[in-house]
């Protein structure tokens, strides 16, 4: 991975002036962003009907839509996403409900994401505050002074059945039930237990008029395969080798956010279905950038084009790195880190 090139290696002086060049692109388009989720949207729901049609004439194919369908719901997240950072409508009304009403179709209870997510933006790469909307990561001396229970269970964590098997299905159905690590505010459990009640409305209404199957044919195969791929995207993005991790008193926002981020260079159809969420470095330094304005960054700026990028098959090495070392400021293998 090309991790620095350009100005971007000039140091973190760099990555903030990036912050006054990409104020340029903020404004959305009212009619793009319209355009935008009716192309989403619109598919969505008719690849849903399709799905329960196709119930009558073969579950396979039942199965094969609602599968192909888990795209276009990563499209919806990507959506929501966006709107909880304000990029996708000028008007913060409307936007944050957009984002509910999309809450309900991805699991996602909005107002409480939105306030993990924001978290995450503001400690992304502080390893001094590390446990909210993040990936776990341990350095590689927390885990040499770990437990040896301690030490299973990280492994565990992050081994792939884990983090990309089991992972995704619990987060999306079980934990977003709750607000958790917000369960101190009026605001979070409303926004959960309001999300709560438009799943529960959503899938009666669907068991009322065609029973169990189109739940488990449709809705459930549907939901995991965005789960997994929205897992898989969010984990790539920060978890390679060259990422960037610093103590507090080193950190910085805006240098964390333009080098521990990766520019994840997809074809053009998963670019298009993930709404260009793989250019997460320019993502993070200016999150208020509408998603389709941010190839039109990349075109202008090569030194951003250039850097950051991994590949799909250097995303799949990723998932065996698993221990920030503070040394070599690189990501670990476990094997590595024995030798160090």
């Amino acid at each position: 991975m090309n991790q620095h090139s350009g100005i971007l290696s000039k140091g973190e002086s760099s990555a903030r002036d990036w912050v006054k060049v990409l104020a340029h692109y903020r404004e959305p388009n009212l009619g793009r962003s319209s355009f935008e989720l009716a192309v989403t949207l619109g598919p969505f729901f008719l690849i849903w009907a399709l799905a329960w049609y196709s119930l009558s004439i073969s579950v396979w194919l039942t199965l094969a839509l609602s599968l192909c369908n888990g795209a276009f719901l990563v499209r919806l997240f990507a959506i929501q996403h966006d709107c909880g950072h304000s990029a996708f409508f000028n008007n913060r009304t409307v936007s944050d409900w957009l984002g509910r009403f999309l809450g309900i179709l991805t699991l996602t209870p909005y107002d409480v994401w939105r306030r993990s997510h924001s978290m995450h933006h503001s400690s992304s790469g502080n390893l001094g505050r590390r446990g909210m909307g993040d990936v776990h990561t341990l350095t590689v001396d927390e885990y040499r002074n770990s437990g040896r229970i301690a030490r299973i269970l990280y492994r565990l964590y992050r081994h792939p059945i884990v983090l990309f098997g089991l992972g995704p299905g619990y987060l999306f159905f079980l934990q977003n039930r709750l607000p958790l690590g917000l369960t101190n505010q009026a605001r979070y459990w409303i926004s959960a237990m309001g999300t709560n009640a438009g799943i529960l409305i959503a899938l009666s209404v669907i068991v009322y008029f065609g029973g169990i199957l189109p739940v488990v044919l449709i809705f459930v195969p549907t939901t995991l395969l965005a789960a997994t791929a929205g897992v898989w995207l969010f984990y790539v993005q920060h978890q390679f080798e060259e990422t960037h991790w610093e103590q507090e008193e080193d950190w910085d926002m805006h240098a964390a956010a333009l080098h521990g981020s990766s520019h994840y260079v997809l074809p053009p159809v998963l670019q298009w279905l993930s709404a260009n969420i793989g250019i997460h470095h320019v993502h993070h330094l200016y999150s208020r950038i509408p998603f389709y304005r941010l190839p039109e960054v990349l075109r202008d700026h090569t030194d951003l084009a250039k850097s950051n990028r991994m590949t799909i098959r250097e995303s799949l090495e990723s998932a065996r790195l698993h221990l920030w070392d503070e040394k070599s400021k690189k990501l670990l293998t476990f094997a590595q880190a024995r030798q160090v």
